[in-house]
């Protein structure tokens, strides 16, 4: 079994509102984690610009996945973590590229509202994210011959609102966004920015809330716990 203790794990960001969420529920659930950021903020930019992945945004992840991979030198990298969601293609090429565990931001979080039941409230901010998501949550319920009813939430203006500085803004579009999804068995913030909302979303729903980065957090723990 690994030493939890030594694990270094390299964390690869597109926007900078990840850092926090996946620092903070490190904090919570695996403190003694060595962690590594890589954030490029372009690659959100020239994807929303382009409109869909190309073969040089996925050799732009191949060489961030390499570069990750190294280490330092003197800690080897036992895992890389993506917190960029709306590149799963490009993720997959660098998983299919490293013979280390790669895991997607929202693969832990998709498995967890699975198991829960098949109506599931899909919640973004980053508009370009919610076709890939929601064709990722299709594809994973199929594999497990489940039928689901996905609902697609896009949040308008809470990234805006983050990204000038106005988390209450940014939380509060999240709500309004939630408040007529109508009969759910559980609802998915399917961004790892989205995480900082639950706690204010969680008392006006009946159903469970699950966040991103806790899920993620908790899943590489149990995974390098087996390796």
């Amino acid at each position: 079994m690994s030493d939890l203790k030594a694990s270094r794990i390299a964390l690869i960001h597109a926007l900078e509102d990840s850092v926090a969420p996946i620092r903070a529920a490190f904090a919570r659930h695996w403190p003694e984690a060595k962690t590594a950021d890589l954030l490029d903020a372009s690659l959100s930019v020239d994807l929303a610009a382009a409109g869909s992945l190309d073969a040089a945004m996925i050799q732009r992840f191949l060489t961030l996945g390499r570069y990750a991979a190294r280490g330092s030198g003197t800690h080897d990298t036992q895992a890389i973590l993506f917190t960029c969601s709306a590149f799963g293609p490009a993720i997959e090429a660098v998983k299919a590229d490293q013979n280390l565990p790669v895991m997607r931001p929202n693969e832990a979080a998709f498995a967890e509202a699975l198991a829960i039941g098949p109506r599931i409230a899909l919640v973004v901010t980053f508009a370009p994210s919610l076709p890939a998501l929601t064709q990722e949550l299709q594809h994973m319920a199929a594999a497990q011959g489940l039928t689901i009813k996905i609902t697609p939430v896009l949040a308008h203006g809470a990234l805006d609102a983050l990204k000038a500085g106005d988390g209450d803004g940014h939380d509060a579009a999240v709500l309004d966004a939630c408040a007529k999804i109508g009969p759910q068995d559980v609802v998915l913030l399917g961004q790892f920015s989205l995480a900082r909302a639950a706690m204010r979303l969680r008392p006006q729903l009946t159903c469970p809330v699950i966040t991103t980065p806790d899920s993620a957090v908790l899943a590489l723990r149990r995974l390098l716990a087996l390796s």
